[in-house]
């Protein structure tokens, strides 16, 4: 059975654009609306399975109408915009209101060649499809309530010893921006071991992102955009549409951004993040946390790091958007441990010391 979907976009040029990409792929029942309003109007007549919603729009913007699709009919959810920085902040609220994923406008709001982004926009709508809808700050009371009952209980377990840990290296596609404002948030200031991040993200929003979450975490966030040492009380965001790794010189560690490799798929590569920081240090000095995400990136160098002694954690189904990177992780035997999304870090911070 296709899948159906609804394409918002007040530009009669994009929505004949992206109705025939997607038409094109030979598994959806493609239906147009002009604005926000048009849109609403047709959600219980349409039912789609996902919905393609513009920013810009007359009437009702993008943003008003995914909270109103969020609160009247939840339905997955992919953000079409264009690059400019100010579609990066409205779209990363967009994934904290519960947006499932984005696509990128390569030529601005008409976008004369948004062919360029086919293959991206029909496997996200593929990928929502099958995504758990999330309603903006669904793990917020959830994450605030485990570590109020973490820091009243005895420890579940002896923690590990103070300084065992060299580096957190966590890793996160579909559905991670949201995730990350609700998790790391939550990571105590005096989180023993820097923290070096890979979210599968466009270039423009990585800075707004680092800045978001800078705003938000006790630690301080900063997007890797030159050569940085890494430091403790420190999350270090990989730049997007590069990579992202860790590399030693006689002052420390160092992390910095490098052109994405053609030999892995998604970037910034979880992937090669890992597999640089195994080549400076102990594995077994690594701890490696595994988020929410489509395909499999991460999971096999993970993998290695847990069987080389070290300590991996993979985000549980029940929380993750989609259960791919994470999955393939547990599949693999590859997780120390497979933990919901609001007890990761109170586990980094009882591993982390």
């Amino acid at each position: 059975m296709p899948t159906s979907v609804l394409v918002v976009d007040d530009s009669a040029l994009m929505r004949r654009a992206l109705k025939g990409m997607l038409t094109d792929a030979g598994d959806f029942d493609v239906h147009t609306a002009r604005n926000g309003v048009d849109a609403l109007e047709q959600l219980d007549r349409v039912r789609p399975d996902v919905v393609t919603l513009d920013i810009n729009m007359p009437e009702m913007d993008g943003l008003t109408c995914l909270a109103k699709i969020m609160e009247e009919r939840p339905t997955p959810v992919v953000m079409v915009s264009s690059l400019t920085e100010h579609n990066a902040l409205v779209t990363l609220e967009a994934l904290e209101l519960g947006a499932i994923d984005y696509v990128p406008k390569p030529g601005g709001t008409v976008s004369l060649n948004i062919d360029e982004v086919s293959g991206e926009l029909v496997r996200k709508v593929r990928g929502a499809a099958k995504a758990k809808v999330k309603k903006a700050g669904g793990l917020s009371a959830r994450i605030r309530a485990q570590s109020e009952k973490a820091a009243a209980a005895p420890p579940r377990r002896k923690p590990g010893a103070v300084g065992t840990v060299d580096l957190v290296l966590i890793g996160s596609s579909t559905g991670g921006p949201a995730l990350l404002s609700e998790v790391l948030p939550q990571l105590p200031a005096t989180l023993g071991a820097p923290v070096v991040l890979a979210q599968h993200i466009p270039a423009s929003f990585t800075g707004p992102l680092a800045r978001r979450l800078d705003d938000e975490c006790r630690l301080r966030v900063h997007e890797v955009d030159r050569i940085m040492t890494v430091r403790p009380g420190n999350i270090y965001i990989g730049r997007g549409g590069a990579d992202v790794v860790v590399a030693r010189r006689s002052d420390g560690l160092i992390v910095k951004s490098v052109p994405a490799a053609e030999e892995y798929r998604w970037h910034p590569s979880v992937d090669r993040m890992v597999a640089s920081a195994s080549r400076y240090l102990d594995p077994a000095r690594l701890v490696c946390v595994l988020l929410t995400g489509m395909g499999d990136d991460g999971a096999k160098e993970m993998a290695a790091v847990k069987a080389a002694g070290g300590r991996t954690i993979a985000e549980a189904e029940e929380t993750a958007v989609v259960w791919g990177m994470p999955g393939e992780l547990a599949r693999r035997g590859g997780a120390t441990e497979v933990l919901p999304a609001y007890e990761i870090a109170d586990r980094l911070a009882d591993w982390v010391r």
